[in-house]
């Protein structure tokens, strides 16, 4: 089992940054490719980006690519969300994800595990 805790938003102006953090608990992080995803008031939640177990695999929404990269650290138990250029309609609470499977999968219901989530709010 795995316990995921995102950390990293917060409340920042159009045009600005963020960097998101996720980190998980156990020893077997690497076994899992992590994904993030969000949720807006009013909406259903939505793939953000995805990374292979290993690192070598990234998959991204069409509306975040180019402005977001999703890393990890093995060592460090963690995975990140880089946040650039960021839009008021990126607000959203954010939300970490792990997946059994080595691949990037956009679809919710493949994570096994998910976190609490993270307020981001984007002012204009």
């Amino acid at each position: 089992q795995v316990q995921l805790v995102e950390s990293g938003g917060g409340l920042v102006q159009a045009g600005g940054s963020l960097r998101l953090s996720c980190a998980a608990s156990g020893r077997t992080f690497s076994r899992y490719a992590m994904g993030w995803f969000r949720q807006a008031p009013g909406k259903e939640r939505e793939f953000v980006a995805a990374i292979s177990r290993s690192g070598e695999m990234t998959n991204y929404a069409h509306s975040v690519r180019g402005r977001f990269t999703i890393s990890r650290d093995n060592a460090k138990n963690t995975v990140y969300l880089q946040m650039n250029s960021l839009k008021p309609e990126d607000t959203a609470v954010y939300y970490c994800a792990a997946d059994s499977r080595d691949w990037t999968s956009p679809v919710l219901a493949d994570y096994n595990y998910w976190g609490q989530g993270t307020q981001v709010t984007v002012s204009s």
